[in-house]
């Protein structure tokens, strides 16, 4: 018996589990929030891969609706959050452009869902990430990011424009706010474990 076994095995007291890890994608297109809303919500201090926005990726990529955005993501954002004492969510973030996407295969080997974040005022940036889940059946869940505190169209103009199924849940959210993104987290972790045990 080690010295810690009397600390978890005495009388009246039970061992204490590591909570499970879980893995979940925040995905969508460039600039809609997925670096924000990691590291927005998470409890480590998040990993980021962010790189400068050169003139010719400026060239390429559309500035028009976030002209502050300065950086990009390059490869992933990586940030965790414990949800309860037994559950501990692994949050990574895919790049947002279509020529990063040959990482994304990686990035979301063994995860539980994804969270699709979307702007908008650009759903067409978005169609990709909706297929790549679609396409591998892995749950996912629509997250509209309320810029500058409001949505363009109605949740129900979204899912008819993205063709979604009726069960793939479309909320609102703000990628600033850590219990915004919480909620949104959770919507995909119940739907998750609903398609595992049904």
């Amino acid at each position: 018996m080690t010295p810690t076994d009397s600390l978890t095995r005495g009388p009246g007291r039970t061992a204490v589990r590591p909570p499970l890890p879980v893995k979940m994608v925040i995905a969508g297109g460039f600039g809609v929030g997925k670096t924000t809303a990691v590291g927005s919500i998470s409890e480590i201090e998040p990993l980021t891969t962010e790189a400068s926005i050169t003139e010719v990726a400026a060239g390429v990529d559309d500035l028009s609706l976030t002209p502050r955005k300065t950086t990009t993501t390059v490869a992933m954002d990586f940030g965790c959050i414990t949800i309860d004492p037994t559950l501990k969510l692994y949050l990574f973030g895919t790049p947002g452009q279509e020529r990063f996407g040959f990482m994304w295969d990686d990035i979301v080997e063994g995860a539980l869902g994804g969270l699709v974040i979307v702007d908008t005022r650009r759903l067409d940036d978005c169609y990709a990430a909706v297929d790549y889940f679609e396409h591998r059946g892995i749950p996912f869940a629509i997250a509209l990011n309320a810029f500058d505190g409001r949505v363009e169209h109605t949740l129900d103009e979204v899912r008819w424009a993205l063709d979604v199924a009726d069960g793939t849940p479309v909320v609102v959210f703000d990628a600033r706010e850590r219990g915004s993104v919480r909620d949104a987290l959770l919507v995909v972790l119940e739907l998750a474990l609903a398609r595992r045990e049904g």
